[in-house]
């Protein structure tokens, strides 16, 4: 099984969609959170099942929220990486350009 990190930036992402997710019904983002903690249980047990999307950047699309969980993969530490989880409308360049600075 895979050890997982998440980078400081996709914790925010997830947070800031928990919140929105709370402002528009309570328990809501508590509900992303559960699907989050999910799909990355799913991830640990076979990350090299989901294709890659973009450059070396493999994407898992959540079943019930329109989010995807961006993430590679490092073999030699047996570990995911979590870089992003962004809404399915977001362009993926864009969020790369923001986090360079």
């Amino acid at each position: 099984m895979y050890r997982v990190i998440i980078l400081p930036f996709a914790k925010q992402d997830i947070k800031d969609a928990a919140l929105w997710y709370n402002s528009r019904q309570s328990g809501l983002g508590k509900r992303f959170t559960t699907h989050i903690r999910e799909k990355i249980n799913y991830l640990k047990q076979d990350p090299l099942n989901i294709a890659v999307r973009y450059e070396e950047v493999r994407t898992s699309v959540l079943d019930i929220f329109p989010f995807m969980i961006h993430y590679i993969i490092d073999e030699t530490q047996k570990s995911i990486i979590i870089t992003a989880v962004l809404h399915t409308s977001r362009n993926p360049g864009m969020w790369k350009s923001n986090r360079d600075q």
